[in-house]
C-alpha cells in the first residue's frame, strides 16, 4: 500500500504543481534545474555564490551546456528562482542536492558539503518532502547521513518523507546526450522513496532506470568511473610499455579496434582530470577498505594515471634535447589548460601538475587555452594571449595537453620548433617536430 503522502507528492509530480528545489547551480545543478522549469515546473535554485545567482537572474548562463536564452525564458517565466535564501526550502516539494564531493589530503571522502546542505534542509522539512543526493559518494551515505538527519519516531522515511539516490551521469561539452536523454539510475531507501523519485525524473527525463536499493544507485555511479579509470589506466600503462620498444601505440589502439566484439577503445593522456574520474573510485576504495576488501585494481590506476604528468615532464624535455637545450631557462607554452577539450572546466586538469613541474625544474611556462579566461589553481605559468607565428616561434617546445577544435594548430605546427602532443592530435600533421604520448 502506498503511502498517503507519497500518493500526494506523485499526483502533484504528474500534474506539474510540485515545487522542485535544486541545491548547487554548477554543471550538474543548473541544468538540472533548467530542464525541471522547462518541462513546466516551479523551481528554486539555492546557491551559495551571490555571482552566480545574480548572473542567472540577469538572463545569463556560466555553464557551457546550459543556453543563456533558457536562462534568461526560464527566469523572466518565473519558473526558475536562483537564490541564497535557504529559508526558501520550507515552499518547495522536492529538494535535489547538486553539491561537490571532494577528496581529502589523505584521499577520504570529504562529504562537508552534503553535511551543510542538510543542515540546511533539515529546519525547514515538511510531511511529504523528497530529498534527493545526486552528490557522487560512498555506498550508504544516504542511509547514513541524509536519512538520520530528518528522521525521528514520528518523522519517518518512507512515509512522512522521502529519500532517494541518483547519480549525476553529466558530460560537460557533449553535444549528443545531456541532462534530457541520459538515462537515470535512481535507488529509494524505501519503494516508496523510489516510486516519488522515479515520477519526479519521469516528468523531463527520457529513460528512468530504477534500481532496487539506494546502495545500488550510489555504487552504480563509482563502478562507472572506476571502469574509466582502471581502463585509462591500462592504456597509459601500455603507452609506456609501447614507447619502450618503439611501437606507436595510438596505431595500436586503432588497430585493436577494429575488433567488431570484446574490445572497447581508451586512450592514453596526460593524466586524469575532472570532477568524476580522477575522484570517484577512492570513493569506492576507501568504502572497501572499511568492509574488509583491497581495491588493487582501483589503487593501481590510480599511481599510473598520477605518474602520467611526470611522464609528459620527461617528453618535454626530451623534446628540448633534440634542440641542443634544457628545461632550466627554455620558454615552454602549454596549449590547453582544462580537463577535457572544448569545455572551459580545468578542475583537477592534469596541465596543473604538468606546468608546476615544469617550472621547478627552471622552465619558463606560459599557457593558451581558448575556453579558459583564468586559471584559480596555483600554477607557476602566465597566460599567453597570442597565438600567431611570431609569438609561437619564441617558445622553445609546446606541449598539447588538451585538444580544443578552435585552436590554429596549422601555425602551432609550422612556428614552434618542438611539440610535445599528449592527445595525437597533430597526427595528420607527420612532422618530425611532434613527439607523442
Amino acid at each position: 500500500m502506498t503511502p498517503r503522502f507519497a500518493e500526494q507528492l506523485v499526483a502533484k509530480l504528474n500534474d506539474r504543481t510540485a515545487r522542485m528545489g535544486v541545491m548547487g547551480l554548477g554543471y550538474v545543478g543548473l541544468p538540472l534545474a533548467i530542464s525541471m522549469a522547462k518541462a513546466g515546473f516551479h523551481v528554486v535554485g539555492f546557491e551559495l555564490s551571490t555571482e552566480k545567482v545574480d548572473t542567472l537572474l540577469a538572463g545569463e548562463s556560466y555553464i557551457i551546456d546550459v543556453d543563456a536564452a533558457d536562462v534568461k525564458a526560464m527566469v523572466e517565466a518565473g519558473r526558475l528562482v536562483p537564490t541564497t535564501d535557504m529559508s526558501k526550502l520550507a515552499d518547495v516539494d522536492t529538494v535535489n542536492i547538486c553539491v561537490p564531493t571532494p577528496l581529502g589530503k589523505t584521499k577520504d571522502p570529504d562529504i562537508s558539503y552534503i553535511q551543510s546542505a542538510m543542515e540546511s534542509i533539515k529546519p525547514h522539512t515538511h510531511p511529504g518532502m523528497l530529498v534527493i543526493l545526486e552528490s557522487t559518494t560512498y555506498p550508504g551515505t544516504t542511509e547514513e547521513v541524509i536519512v538520520p538527519m530528518l528522521a525521528d519516531d514520528d518523522f519517518v522515511v518512507g512515509e512522512h518523507f522521502f529519500a532517494a539516490f541518483s547519480p549525476e551521469r553529466v558530460d560537460p561539452g557533449n553535444e549528443v546526450y545531456q541532462t534530457h536523454n541520459i538515462p537515470k539510475v535512481v535507488g529509494g531507501v524505501t519503494d516508496a522513496c523510489t516510486l516519488v523519485s522515479r515520477t519526479l525524473y519521469e516528468q523531463f527525463m527520457d529513460t528512468v532506470v530504477p534500481v532496487s536499493s539506494v546502495r545500488v544507485a550510489e555504487t552504480v555511479k563509482l563502478l562507472e568511473n572506476t571502469f574509466r579509470s582502471v581502463n585509462i589506466g591500462l592504456v597509459n600503462e601500455m603507452a609506456l610499455m609501447c614507447d619502450a620498444m618503439d611501437i606507436d601505440v595510438w596505431e595500436v589502439i586503432e588497430g585493436a579496434a577494429t575488433k567488431p566484439f570484446g574490445f572497447m577503445p581508451f586512450f592514453p593522456g596526460p593524466g586524469l582530470g575532472g570532477h568524476c574520474i580522477p575522484i570517484d573510485p577512492f570513493y569506492l576504495s576507501w568504502k572497501a577498505k572499511q568492509a574488509g576488501v583491497e581495491s588493487r585494481f582501483i589503487e593501481l590506476a590510480g599511481v599510473v594515471n598520477g605518474s602520467m604528468p611526470r611522464y609528459v615532464t620527461g617528453l618535454v624535455a626530451e623534446a628540448l634535447n633534440r634542440e641542443r637545450k634544457s628545461v632550466n631557462g627554455s620558454r615552454v607554452l602549454v596549449v590547453g589548460v582544462a580537463y577535457k577539450a572544448n569545455i572551459d572546466d580545468t578542475r583537477e586538469s592534469p596541465a596543473i601538475d604538468i606546468m608546476n613541474l615544469i617550472a621547478r625544474q627552471g622552465g619558463e611556462v606560459h599557457w593558451y587555452d581558448p575556453c579558459v579566461d583564468v586559471l584559480h589553481d596555483k600554477v607557476e605559468a602566465v597566460r599567453e594571449e597570442n597565438f600567431d607565428a611570431a609569438t609561437l616561434a619564441a617558445y622553445d617546445v609546446a606541449v598539447v595537453v588538451t585538444g580544443h577544435r578552435d585552436v590554429d594548430y596549422d601555425t602551432l605546427v609550422e612556428a614552434c620548433p618542438a611539440i610535445v602532443d599528449t592527445r595525437n592530435t597533430l597526427k595528420s600533421y607527420g612532422s618530425d617536430k611532434v613527439i607523442k604520448l
